[in-house]
């Protein structure tokens, strides 16, 4: 019988290190600071390094207190997912601020789901986990507002007043999200495909040009989808961007580099030697006589 009990308690406690080790999984990458990979919690962050960045942004940050009186009536009826990552400048300033403002608003962090993702060029704002996938986690925090299964909307990198008021906001039904270009393109992407957007460029230049702040804005998008082997898609939507923001140089060169990736020397020289016509780049020329020559 004490030979069963043991047994019992040795399974329960192993079944405990497995559901806390499914939490704040640390990777240490040599010459690089570690960071925290797929699903963590505040614990997590609260212990070091990350507690330097955490507590100390947390600790100051003081929200507006009218905005929290009103969360405080509204925002338990949403489930919460939050992108960030624990190497990202944006997340450390913003993340500490979120958890200040639930806190405050005695918001349940049971309904929180805190996913950390990548830096790394081959998983590219992914998580391990997958959670990221077919929700466009393309820049990070997004911070992801959910109402009876369906995502509401979302706060992308940064609030555009403050991250109560951008929620409270997002609970009003009176907000658009940062990049609107990227979520456009995504649902275009989506449902109509890769070939739509190459045959309708013009057309669709048009009606991104008011939307569309800095070529960086789709160039990351695509960055996203090509490390998450949708390199086609990548390809056309940096293609688009050309067409987009025609006479800056960086386009030209996003496009050339993700070719080169590709092996496809021809079109990496072709658009390497496109953006020379726009700023000069004495490391691109160097590339393309390096590559001219293999």
């Amino acid at each position: 019988m004490k030979t069963i009990i043991c047994i019992a308690i040795a399974m329960i406690l192993s079944m405990m290190t497995l559901s806390a080790q499914s939490f704040n999984h640390e990777i240490k990458v040599e010459g690089s600071s570690p960071m925290l990979l797929g699903k963590i919690n505040n614990q997590g962050l609260t212990q070091g390094p990350y507690n330097e960045w955490f507590s100390k942004n947390h600790k100051e940050y003081i929200p507006k207190q009218s905005s929290i009186d009103s969360l405080k009536t509204q925002l338990s009826s949403y489930t919460i997912t939050l992108f960030m990552g624990t190497w990202c400048g944006d997340s450390k300033r913003e993340v500490p601020r979120m958890y200040k403002i639930l806190e405050e608003s005695n918001f349940p962090l049971d309904r929180l789901t805190v996913v950390a993702v990548d830096r790394s060029r081959e998983a590219y704002k992914q998580s391990p986990g997958g959670e990221h996938e077919g929700l466009n986690i393309h820049r990070v925090p997004t911070l992801i507002f959910n109402k009876d299964g369906k995502e509401v909307n979302r706060i992308v990198e940064s609030p555009r007043k403050t991250l109560e008021e951008d929620m409270l906001a997002i609970l009003s039904k009176n907000y658009t999200p940062k990049y609107s270009s990227v979520m456009l393109m995504d649902d275009i992407l989506t449902k109509k495909g890769m070939s739509y957007i190459t045959k309708n460029t013009k057309k669709l230049v048009k009606q991104f040009k008011d939307k569309t702040q800095n070529l960086y804005e789709l160039n990351t998008y695509a960055s996203v989808l090509f490390y998450a082997n949708k390199k086609e898609e990548a390809i056309a939507i940096l293609d688009f961007n050309t067409a987009l923001f025609p006479k800056e140089a960086n386009t030209y060169v996003s496009l050339a580099n993700k070719y080169l990736y590709l092996e496809d020397t021809a079109n990496a020289i072709k658009y390497y030697e496109k953006s020379l016509e726009f700023e000069e780049n004495k490391e691109i020329q160097k590339k393309i006589k390096t590559l001219a020559q293999h």
